[in-house]
């Protein structure tokens, strides 16, 4: 089970021996016997890589795939095939499970992403940067133009506006070195810059995107919605049942609004269908919202492995109950 993550030194899912919880549940005689890794990979601008190639960050797709996956297999317990690799994380991690699932179709067997970070880019958050010609200004007003949100409380109060937050990333550091959200997805989807750093999407002062920017970070597949629906042709059929989402309504970064993007097109799909899952939290659900408890989405994934077993695997072995 391939959990993603920011970057900490705690043991994945909180797991805090002799606690209660999850820690009591992992423990217990009757849990399925499940190998979980947490990815540590933070580079120069993040505290993580996103998991994919990237012109800024380096090769730490191919160095996790090609790599690190394989050594972990080759050194401990760990079932080498396609139907035992699940995958799970939340926000950062969600866009990663998802990521990995749709570039890798025939290596892992299913994803269950929490609350994902932009997978269409038609709602970067609410920024639509294709069409939308600023990021903190909304478009199609001429007087009392509305500035962009970036972050609500579940009860729809604007905390913090697109604005209020590139400049809090422009304090921080230069040169995409804040070590902030926008910044991290420009160092990790974008193209390098003229100067060697990450090339901005848009003009940290006034907003202005720069569509180049925009039209890079789609070509080269970091709109997941884009290269499903892109590739879907070639890549439904292996992801036919693979592929779950968990996010509330009022999601406090606006991320429920790309995953409805996301969730309209498959929904929509044929030969294959896609034949996965969205579940909504109502009403008032905010970031991090999932309709279970941890240890029973450990649960809900080991059954899923046990139940893709092909015939004549020793599920028994370790799925105790």
């Amino acid at each position: 089970m391939y959990y993603q993550d920011h970057f900490n030194l705690r043991a994945p899912f909180g797991f805090n021996p002799p606690g209660g919880g999850f820690s009591q549940r992992w423990i217990s005689d009757d849990f399925s016997r499940v190998i979980v890794v947490n990815f540590q990979h933070p580079t120069p601008f993040y505290d993580d890589s996103y998991a994919v190639n990237s012109a800024n960050n380096g090769p730490y797709g191919d160095a996790i795939m090609t790599e690190l996956i394989p050594y972990l297999e080759e050194h401990f317990r760990i079932i080498r095939r396609p139907y035992a690799r699940v995958l799970t994380g939340g926000s950062t991690g969600g866009w990663e499970s998802l990521a990995l699932q749709v570039y890798h179709p025939d290596f892992f067997g299913g994803t269950w992403t929490l609350f994902p970070d932009p997978v269409d880019f038609r709602r970067y958050q609410m920024v639509n940067i294709y069409d939308d010609d600023n990021a903190y200004q909304a478009p199609g007003y001429s007087w009392m133009v509305p500035e962009r949100p970036m972050m609500r409380t579940i009860e729809g109060q604007v905390v913090q506006t697109m604005r209020q937050m590139c400049q809090l990333e422009s304090v921080l550091g230069s040169k995409g070195r804040s070590g902030q959200q926008f910044e991290a997805w420009e160092a990790a989807y974008g193209p390098v810059g003229e100067d060697g750093y990450p090339k901005p999407l848009w003009d940290r002062r006034t907003g202005k995107i720069d569509h180049d920017v925009a039209r890079y970070m789609r070509d080269h597949g970091y709109d997941l919605s884009d290269f499903i629906q892109s590739n879907w042709k070639e890549i439904g059929p292996k992801l036919v049942g693979k592929l779950h989402f968990y996010c509330g309504d009022m999601d406090n970064f606006y991320l429920n609004l790309s995953l409805y993007k996301l969730e309209e097109f498959l929904k929509s799909t044929k030969e294959p269908y896609y034949g996965g899952s969205f579940e909504w939290g109502h009403p008032m659900k905010g970031h991090g919202w999932i309709p279970m408890s941890l240890q029973d989405l450990v649960k809900l994934m080991a059954d899923a492995v046990r139940n893709n077993a092909p015939t004549g695997e020793d599920a028994p072995s370790w799925q105790y109950k």
